[in-house]
């Protein structure tokens, strides 16, 4: 078959560019630092999951009698802890999480503004004939 009846590019946008070496670095950092930011984004969905559940928890937490004791997980077991130590851990946690979700949050921007120059180096190098867009 021709490849005039069915192009991939139109004949104005193909472009033969040689990839020398730097080029091809930057294809691979490109590609480490997009791996990287859909690992960091998964994390960052189930840390923010995770502080969801423990907003209800707190939320469920206030509406019990102050004298019953909560049953409390740690790690693979459940304890029996006073309220108010309940409520003590359960807000820890969700500072605990507050603070991984708010790394993630800069760990991602950095990782997007970097991926962002890498993206205008090597499309200004090679135009149409790369796709460095995420699915």
């Amino acid at each position: 078959m021709s490849t005039d009846k069915f192009p991939l590019l139109q004949r104005e946008e193909e472009r033969d560019v040689e990839v020398t070496w730097e080029d091809q670095q930057r294809i691979n950092t490109f590609s480490k630092l997009n791996t990287r930011l859909e690992s960091l984004e998964d994390e960052y969905k189930k840390q923010k999951t995770e502080k969801e559940y423990l907003d209800d928890l707190a939320m469920e937490i206030e509406l019990l009698d102050d004298e019953q004791p909560v049953p409390y997980k740690i790690g693979d077991a459940f304890v029996m802890l006073p309220l108010e130590k309940a409520q003590n851990r359960v807000e820890k946690e969700k500072d605990a999480i507050d603070a991984v979700v708010e790394d993630l949050d800069s760990q991602i921007a950095g990782i997007s503004a970097e991926m962002e120059e890498l993206k205008k180096a090597l499309y200004s190098r090679f135009g149409k004939a790369i796709n460095l867009e995420r699915a």
